[in-house]
């Protein structure tokens, strides 16, 4: 697996991250939401550059102009409810993209014992498309892997990108077992060193789900 750490160089990127880790900022959650698709915008344009690419006449009011536009047929996924946000922001660039959506929960326990449960499903064939799995937090990666696995129900993407916000080691470590081939790309905007006994990204910043949308019961 590649992986892509585009926090590692400085760019507006980690002025968004930043206001989404501060607890005097990320209480604003329009603000939260939005800084979560601005990140999509740039992590999308960089991942649009690995695309493939075939030279198309587009006729002008004046005259005909060839442009380069990408072949790929593309499906945006995402594990409901904290990747909403970032997802529209994959799909406000790849505005022809299929969207691909999987209900699923954790039961809260320790970091060691957490159980995921996949609820519900709903994308278009998968055979053949370049996959873009997003959610903005990479913990212990095991839902992650579980939500590919299910995905999987529906055809396999012939290119697979996961795009987190924030990554742990420990996760991006999972992933890179389950993924060893060169095939699958980790696209990350900040990798953290750790996760908390509940398996939170630490120092990471807080739930993006709650952060987003208000906390649920």
């Amino acid at each position: 697996m590649k992986i892509v750490d585009l926090g590692a160089s400085s760019s507006v990127i980690n002025c968004f991250m930043a206001q989404l880790r501060d607890v005097n900022t990320q209480t604003n959650r329009t603000l939260f939401r939005g800084n979560l698709r601005r990140i999509a915008h740039a992590m999308a344009y960089e991942v649009s550059r690995t695309l493939d690419y075939s030279v198309k006449n587009i006729q002008t009011p004046l005259a005909v102009k060839e442009v380069p536009t990408y072949d790929d047929r593309i499906v945006v996924g995402t594990v409901l409810r904290a990747g909403l946000a970032f997802h529209e922001g994959f799909l406000d660039v790849f505005d022809g993209a299929d969207a691909a959506f999987l209900s699923a929960y954790r039961e809260e326990g320790k970091a060691d014992d957490i159980k995921i449960h996949i609820e519900y499903i709903a994308a278009p064939h998968l055979d053949g498309s370049t996959f873009l799995l997003v959610d903005p937090m990479l913990a212990t990666g095991g839902s992650l892997e579980l939500a590919y696995q299910a995905f999987l129900s529906k055809g396999k993407p012939a290119k697979l990108h996961i795009c987190c916000v924030i990554a742990s080691r420990q996760g991006i470590e999972r992933l890179q077992n389950a993924f060893p081939g060169d095939d699958v790309t980790l696209w990350v905007a900040a990798i953290d060193p750790q996760l908390n006994d509940r398996a939170y990204i630490v120092p990471g910043l807080g739930d993006a789900g709650d952060l987003s949308f208000g906390e649920k019961q």
